[in-house]
């Protein structure tokens, strides 16, 4: 995975009249990654992009799979993200999302608790704060070995 990471750091981008660099477009198949632990109970994740220290604006974007029964608690983020439910059933709050939803997230923002009895999968995309220009959180969230007790995990950020 980091040799992938490299390479995709490595791609060309193009100089435009003024000098100004543009970056080409960068892609990663599903496939190409593993699932990864991710915080929160029966969740796993594949996220094809995320913030790195060579790209620290780079956003966490893929996909997250909920089993049967998976669920997160009320929790804040100082980022925006923006979600695409591909597959599943999610009570989110007090409203029931199917697939084909789109969820948008402004910064600063707070996620009610969800649950899903389907299972399913969501497409996400968490990037910079517009207004708060806080960036998404990677490490200790989506790239995790073991998963640690729900209420240890901080909730506020």
């Amino acid at each position: 995975m980091q040799k992938q990471a490299q390479q995709r750091t490595e791609q060309g981008a193009m100089p435009d009249a003024n000098g100004k660099t543009h970056h080409l477009p960068e892609g990663v198949h599903v496939d190409e990654l593993p699932w990864m632990m991710q915080r929160f109970p029966g969740q796993t994740c594949k996220m094809m992009f995320h913030p790195r220290p060579e790209r620290p604006t780079e956003p966490n974007a893929g996909l997250v799979r909920y089993d049967p029964g998976a669920w997160h608690p009320l929790h804040s983020h100082d980022f925006a993200q923006i979600w695409y439910i591909l597959e599943g059933e999610f009570q989110y709050g007090d409203k029931l999302y199917k697939a084909g939803t789109m969820i948008y997230h402004a910064d600063p923002h707070t996620e009610p608790y969800m649950k899903t009895e389907t299972g399913g999968t969501i497409l996400y995309v968490q990037y910079p704060g517009p207004t708060t220009r806080q960036a998404p959180i990677y490490d200790g969230r989506f790239n995790l070995t073991e998963r640690r007790a729900v209420e240890t995990e901080r909730t506020d950020i």
